[in-house]
């Protein structure tokens, strides 16, 4: 019974740690100004490219990609604008993205 409560509390531990590193990056990386969680701004919000991108193969290099290269087309009209300083960023917040 304790190994279980251990195991489970490292479990939400980690989970919340990778929650707040990667609202770090999205901070850091100016995101903010264009997405949000679940209210529509300029761009999607997270929870629809998760859902829209929810079983397509290699999401999450396509994601990081569109993150530092820019996108047109996949949302509406408005285009993703590259963003080259978040290249080294944009793996760990595809990733971050296709979790929620």
């Amino acid at each position: 019974m304790k190994i279980r409560t251990v195991e489970l509390t490292l479990a939400l531990l980690l989970a919340s740690g990778s929650v707040a590193a990667s609202e770090a990056l999205v901070k850091k990386n100016n995101c903010l100004g264009c997405h949000h969680m679940t209210d529509k701004k300029v761009g999607p919000t997270w929870k629809a490219i998760a859902e829209k991108n929810k079983g397509v193969p290699d999401a999450e290099k396509l994601l990081a990609e569109a993150t530092y290269k820019g996108a047109k087309n996949k949302y509406g009209k408005v285009p993703m604008p590259p963003q080259p300083k978040a290249k080294a960023d944009a793996a760990k917040i595809a990733k971050w993205i296709l979790k929620l």
